[in-house]
């Protein structure tokens, strides 16, 4: 993606919007995405395309799975699961050298986006199950990125204006049409925002740059993206990467340790999520029982783990201990959460110590919040 257009620290807020998330970045020591069945306590690892390596980021209610696998020649590919994630079917979108599924609605409607060999974005939606691709139109700048879609085909994401912004957008049924969300302060010149999810309210969760000293707070809309509202945050900034159909969000807040957080119905008050045994945490998903998942991690030393919690984010379960892995594998990252128990997650080969302590010291930041996502 072309980000010359913007500073330092608005690139550096673009870098967290695709790199935490939710499902658009490839985990730290991730080998294996995997479909989670809580009421059988079963896992079912998912296919790839023929490079060994696939990444999930969303699903839906019959557990069709969203994400994006590498090729053979080592290309990456939006891929659609059947039922039970079941038959991982490459997309086949052209017009880029690599394309990304980051939402999934019932119908199986996908929203994502290529990115071009001259990196630029393009954001698209599929028909039903996946079939046949749709380019969305930009807020008149070029590039645009599509992480959500709801059951009217609602899809939202970011795109720069033709001033050099970089502004959240929502599209009508389809994705026909783009609107401009604006930012939480009247769009300044400086200000970008970022959308991450839809309901099927049209309610849109996502961060904006506001004039706080925190720099970055999560947002909500009311219906089809009406009215931007701010959060707030438990600590210097925070970030929405989930919604239900009530209007409860989460993500996270950083602040001396980073906690996941959910709200209220319409995201009214924000309250921070417990972690497991380390000092953080980060949430992803949700689903309409409020039942949140995502991961919590703790010292250099410590890999992090899958969490989900009980309804309205109320304990904190690791979810290593609901379902049996192959020996050597643990979940360190849960992505999505459906209405019907089953959970997309990572497993990884959990490396040496010293070598994750080393990893983590040099990723910094970036490292602590990888999410969602988004291009690695």
């Amino acid at each position: 993606m072309k980000i010359n257009r913007m500073s330092k620290e608005r690139s550096f807020i673009l870098g967290i919007a695709l790199l935490v998330d939710t499902g658009f970045v490839t985990p730290a020591f991730a080998d294996y995405s995997y479909l989670i069945d809580l009421n059988t306590h079963t896992a079912i690892k998912l296919g790839d395309l023929g490079g060994n390596n696939t990444v999930a980021t969303a699903l839906n209610d019959a557990a069709q799975v969203a994400g994006y696998s590498t090729t053979a020649d080592g290309a990456k590919h939006a891929f659609i699961t059947g039922p039970n994630g079941a038959d991982v079917v490459d997309l086949g979108i052209s017009g880029g050298i690599d394309s990304y599924a980051q939402g999934i609605n019932k119908s199986g409607q996908i929203a994502g986006f290529t990115q071009t060999p001259e990196f630029n974005t393009r954001a698209f939606i599929t028909g039903p199950n996946g079939v046949g691709t749709t380019y969305l139109s930009d807020l008149g700048g070029g590039n645009s990125t599509a992480y959500g879609i709801n059951t009217e085909g609602q899809v939202v994401g970011e795109s720069f204006t033709a001033d050099g912004r970089l502004h959240a957008f929502i599209t009508g049924s389809n994705g026909n049409g783009m609107t401009d969300l604006g930012t939480l302060e009247g769009s300044p010149s400086f200000s970008s925002s970022f959308a991450t999810s839809i309901n099927d309210n049209g309610q849109v969760a996502g961060f904006s740059d506001t004039s706080e000293p925190s720099g970055t707070h999560a947002f909500i809309t009311g219906p089809n993206g009406a009215g931007m509202k701010d959060i707030g945050a438990l600590g210097y900034n925070s970030y929405a990467y989930g919604i239900n159909g009530s209007g409860q969000v989460v993500g996270y807040s950083p602040s001396v340790d980073s906690h996941a957080f959910i709200t209220g119905a319409n995201g009214i008050g924000i309250t921070s999520i417990d972690t497991l045994e380390g000092s953080n945490s980060l949430a992803f998903g949700i689903n309409d029982a409020g039942q949140v998942v995502g991961e919590s991690w703790g010292s250099l030393s410590n890999t992090s783990h899958a969490f989900i919690t009980g309804a309205n984010g109320l304990g904190m379960v690791d979810l290593n201990s609901l379902v049996t892995l192959p020996d050597g594998l643990i979940l360190t990252q849960a992505m999505a959460i459906n209405n019907v128990g089953q959970v997309l997650a990572v497993a990884s080969v959990v490396p040496e110590p010293e070598t994750y302590a080393m990893l983590l010291a040099g990723l910094g930041l970036v490292g602590l919040v990888s999410y969602r996502r988004k291009i690695p």
